[in-house]
């Protein structure tokens, strides 16, 4: 975030207070009423600012000294840089991959599919589907 709020609002102050300090000695009341009306809520939000501007320096500093401690080890020396894969792996969401099936698995799986199917066919009616469901060139055979 920038600076420019803090550099408007104070600017703004300052020409407020400059402007009340001149109408009140040059014997201007009713500007001196209203520059006066309006100093303190600029004060007060200049304040505001500079102390919000003061906790974000402060917050940053003491950041980036947790970073600086974080990157030595206990003997003091730098500890070595992160590997490109844990760098691109903190990049890119993880992919879901699917579960591995090991082969005996696979080959159990196949076997299981060769039983269901030859049962299905042992069991299977030698009678013709009926009439309505036979194409028309195999209705022309039956008849």
């Amino acid at each position: 975030m920038s600076h420019r709020p803090l550099a408007i609002v104070s600017g703004l102050t300052i020409g407020d207070y400059l402007l009340w300090n001149w109408s009140l000695n040059g014997g201007h009341d009713v500007l001196a009423l209203v520059s006066g009306l309006t100093l303190p809520p600029l004060a007060a939000a200049c304040l505001w600012l500079i102390a919000l501007t003061a906790a974000r320096l402060l917050g940053r500093a003491t950041q980036r000294a947790g970073r600086a401690t974080r990157r030595t080890d206990n003997a003091g020396r730098a500890a070595s840089a992160p590997s490109v894969q844990a760098r691109q792996a903190r990049r890119r969401p993880a992919r879901r991959l699917k579960p591995r099936v090991s082969r005996s698995m696979a080959r159990s799986r196949r076997e299981l599919r060769r039983e269901t199917s030859s049962v299905q066919a042992s069991t299977a009616s030698p009678v013709s589907p009926s009439p309505a469901r036979q194409s028309g060139s195999s209705r022309k055979l039956a008849a």
